[in-house]
């Protein structure tokens, strides 16, 4: 229904298949100066065109959420939220909205999913509002290595520039996957003052663009 996420998810071969239902997630996070990330999600559910009505020519938006996070920095405090429902079935379901102030003077890192679920988990919110924010936590975890990066960018520096910051990029990403296991082999070799390899994904892009690896400082700022 929406070419672009073909990119990300092409439809499955077989000609007995028919699409019934579409459920997206967008979450993007952005840099506010050095002491504030502003992280914005939205969930959107679809349905194909003509499922419902047979002459409609588009496809019908059954639910809307969009959620906005104001998150201190290096705290992960919510400072501020703001949600709305835009597209809900019920006349009642935005009154759901201002539940979500309760999120305010949380931490959105470790334990923030649990918190959610505890918080709005079935009649206490909205069942697509609480699946996005869970959604936008590893988000927020994730591009923290970005903030960091440009924070130290204005210094002069690199995430991995002093202990301390080696220590807080480590603490980050500790026991999050079997990589960053404690008793693997990465944190030791870390802490050790080894360097960062290069993600796969940056060394693909740098060899599709015909880069010299020795010529590109790693973390960069967009790293």
């Amino acid at each position: 229904m929406t070419p672009f996420f073909d990119d990300i998810l092409p439809h499955p071969d077989g000609d007995d298949l028919e699409l019934v239902h579409e459920r997206a997630y967008i979450v993007r996070a952005y840099r506010r100066g050095l002491d504030h990330l502003v992280l914005r999600g939205a969930v959107r559910d679809q349905k194909p065109a003509g499922l419902y009505l047979p002459d409609d020519p588009d496809p019908m938006t059954m639910h809307h959420m969009v959620v906005d996070l104001r998150i201190a920095v290096p705290s992960l405090t919510i400072e501020e939220v703001d949600v709305k429902l835009h597209t809900h079935p019920h006349d009642e379901c935005p009154g759901i909205e201002l539940a979500y102030q309760k999120l305010v003077g949380l931490s959105i890192a470790r334990g923030f999913i649990n918190k959610v679920r505890e918080l709005f988990g079935g009649p206490r919110g909205c069942t697509h509002t609480t699946a996005l924010l869970q959604a936008m936590a590893p988000v927020a975890i994730q591009s923290m290595w970005s903030f960091r990066a440009a924070a130290a960018e204005s210094e002069g520096g690199t995430p991995f520039g002093t202990e301390e910051s080696r220590e807080i990029s480590i603490m980050a990403n500790l026991n999050t996957c079997h990589v960053w296991a404690e008793d693997g082999e990465l944190i030791p070799k870390l802490r050790a003052g080894g360097e960062m390899e290069r993600p796969v994904w940056i060394r693909k892009r740098m060899e599709e663009l015909g880069l010299d690896e020795s010529a590109v400082t790693f973390p960069a700022r967009r790293g």
